[in-house]
């Protein structure tokens, strides 16, 4: 057999190897033509596998639109309900976020004092407490290991701060501080203890008091403790047959309409008390955030071009990466059905 056949042979082979892992359903969600409406997307969801979804669009001056399909709890056929409450993960940074900023423009946290001046029990525990700052820890800048990446964290996550500290104090740095950059909620930990401690008080009450009342944000919560369980979403892990909306891992929750709320005064500069704390805000950390928990995926952000706050909620995961690119299929398409045809 010539060269030329075996070439040909191994590229025919390295196509038909390739086409194999294609994620094809993901390929099918993003190249199926874009329905007319933004409910017929959301609908689409379903048949992606998700077995709920809440959509929450606001377009500046226009009243607020809501938008739901699939289920709220699957067990009993309780329809998805667009006012219902949903664990929002990692957007409760954007709140910590939020506060460290005011802290620092009251003068009661420094950004560029360490780990160790505020917290000096962990000298030792934590290599280079002493060298890494607020400011570092804020930017997932700091090398503190990530606890949530610890060997089966998921399979029994821990309900205290505590027990989710202990599984990463002795261990070895990721990086030096400041020199690399690794997403971990250890950071957030961390400042949530250094603004209970600075405060004197858990820290979502100052939250409560100087970021959700002034915006009249009732439906944003500290804990699953503080809520009614039925009001809540239902979040499902794929192959794992329970309901985990009642385990308690101290993550915000809020409904669609209240985090989309927060957003808009976040970008438009009406959550902050005066230019200064809105800089110091800038500084540290950015304007909208995802949230990837078993059973609960968020996207929320602000769309300038079209003055578009969208904040999407699905409540199936699956960690095949999967999931959540289909997740973000649906919310890419959402934004295009608005740029392109409106809400209607």
């Amino acid at each position: 057999m010539s060269t030329k056949n075996i070439i040909r042979i191994l590229l025919v082979v390295g196509t038909i190897t390739s086409l194999y892992f294609v994620p094809w359903p993901i390929v099918k969600a993003w190249a199926k033509p874009l329905p007319d409406t933004v409910q017929e997307q959301v609908n689409e969801a379903i048949d992606m596998g998700f077995d709920g979804i809440i959509v929450y669009i606001d377009l500046g001056r226009k009243q607020p639109a809501y938008f739901a399909a699939g289920y709220k709890n699957r067990e009993n056929k309780i329809p998805a309900d667009p006012h219902a409450l949903f664990k929002i993960a990692s957007l409760g940074k954007l709140y910590n976020a939020l506060t460290i900023a005011k802290l620092v423009r009251n003068h009661k946290l420094s950004l560029d004092k360490t780990l160790a001046d505020y917290l000096p029990d962990l000298v030792g525990r934590i290599e280079y407490a002493d060298e890494i700052t607020l400011r570092m820890m804020v930017q997932h800048r700091s090398g503190i290991p990530n606890y949530t990446d610890t060997f089966n964290y998921w399979v029994a996550p821990k309900e205290t701060n505590v027990e989710k500290l202990t599984l990463v104090l002795d261990l070895p740095a990721s990086f030096k501080p400041d020199k690399d950059y690794e997403y971990s909620n250890t950071n957030y930990l961390l400042l949530s203890r250094i603004m209970d401690t600075v405060l004197g008080y858990n820290s979502f009450q100052y939250i409560m008091e100087d970021i959700l009342m002034p915006l009249n944000l009732a439906n944003t919560f500290g804990s699953i403790n503080d809520v009614i369980v039925d009001d809540v979403m239902s979040g499902y892990y794929v192959g794992y047959d329970s309901d985990l909306k009642t385990d308690n891992i101290g993550l915000i929750l809020a409904t669609a309409e209240d985090l989309g709320i927060f957003i808009r005064a976040l970008n438009d500069g009406s959550v902050f008390k005066d230019k200064e704390e809105q800089e110091i805000y800038s500084s540290i950390y950015k304007y909208g955030h995802t949230g990837l928990i078993p059973g609960y995926q968020t996207i929320a952000k602000y769309h300038k071009d079209i003055d578009a706050v969208v904040i999407q909620f699905t409540n199936t995961v699956n960690f095949d990466g999967y999931n959540w690119n289909l997740s973000e299929v649906e919310y890419n398409r959402i934004l295009k059905i608005l740029r392109k045809k409106g809400l209607h």
